[in-house]
């Protein structure tokens, strides 16, 4: 928990710790559920790796040359295990992970319209195995702290970053329901396809307006509603096919939502339809995907005939 002592006295550092303490409590658990990843990453944190580059669309983690090919055998079973990997693509020790998401597509979107991060707190908020807080370490922040409860996801991060050994990024097994405890802590924060699983999202934009400094930053990105309306639509059960789903926003109803929460300055520089040449299977996440949940009889509408999404990108800051 290196990351405590980095924060300004603005957070609620013994909230943090004892949140911290108690999730880790509950993760290092003797039980299948929690050895699944922990094994793994036990596994491949014996391989720090030489040569790092995040500055790619591809995050490289070691050189191929680096190991032998038994060795590169065993990083490569040990990945495997973290199968489905959702976000990427990765490069580990010349063992190529072509994840579900070609999720360099959405960092090219937005690295144009980020803010200065050198120096700067950083929070990415449903992190994943943080492949976006990779492609942050070119901008030289000053810590990067991923959010993430899933056990998977966390534990993929952890077994990357062992190898990778870049200090400044951090992962914690919290998710946006903590953010109470960082009041005017971050610099930056990334909320990127979280907003539609909040079943209050207006309440969880408020709390991460209350995380960021005076002058702060939100990077969003979120599934979205095709149109100019000011309309969410709010499923019955499911939107292609995703549970736990609530409101579908277009991008114009979104900005209303961060004014109702306080956001100045806010702007969608980016919004394109889905399809499945962003998201799609792969050998490495070989379950359905983006093509299984739209109407094969009509891409514009998803499985459930709702509109098919759009993706949305909004900048927007805190005065």
């Amino acid at each position: 928990m290196r990351y405590i002592n980095q924060l300004p006295e603005s957070a609620k550092h013994d909230e943090i710790t004892q949140t911290h303490r108690k999730l880790q409590t509950w993760v290092n658990q003797n039980k299948k559920g929690f050895l699944r990843y922990r094994n793994p990453y036990e596994g491949l944190r014996q391989f720090p790796a030489k040569f790092v580059n995040c500055d790619s669309d591809w995050v490289t983690i070691g050189a191929e040359e680096e190991l032998t090919n038994t060795e590169r055998q065993e990083v490569e079973s040990h990945l495997q295990t973290f199968i489905p990997w959702r976000k990427g693509p990765f490069s580990v020790f010349g063992v190529d992970v072509d994840s579900e998401w070609q999720s360099q597509r959405k960092w090219q979107r937005l690295v144009d319209f980020l803010p200065d991060m050198e120096g700067k707190i950083v929070a990415d908020i449903g992190c994943s195995n943080g492949y976006y807080m990779f492609r942050m370490v070119p901008h030289k922040p000053k810590i990067v702290i991923g959010f993430e409860p899933s056990v998977q996801h966390y534990y993929c991060f952890k077994a990357l970053n062992s190898m990778a050994g870049i200090e400044n990024l951090h992962i914690d097994l919290l998710g946006v329901e903590h953010l109470s405890l960082f009041p005017e802590c971050f610099d930056v924060l990334f909320l990127m396809g979280i907003i539609y699983h909040r079943s209050s999202p207006v309440e969880c934009l408020r709390d991460i307006f209350s995380s960021l400094r005076p002058g702060g930053t939100l990077i969003l990105e979120s599934q979205a509603l095709p149109g100019e309306s000011e309309i969410a639509l709010f499923p019955e059960k499911t939107y292609a096919k995703v549970p736990g789903t609530y409101f579908v926003p277009t991008g114009n109803c979104l900005k209303n939502w961060l004014k109702r929460a306080g956001f100045k300055d806010i702007d969608i520089f980016c919004q394109h339809p889905m399809s499945s040449i962003e998201q799609r299977r792969t050998d490495w996440m070989s379950f359905e995907s983006y093509a299984d949940f739209t109407d094969p009889a009509d891409s514009g509408k998803t499985i459930e005939g709702y509109p098919a999404p759009d993706r949305v990108f909004i900048r927007a800051r805190k005065k």
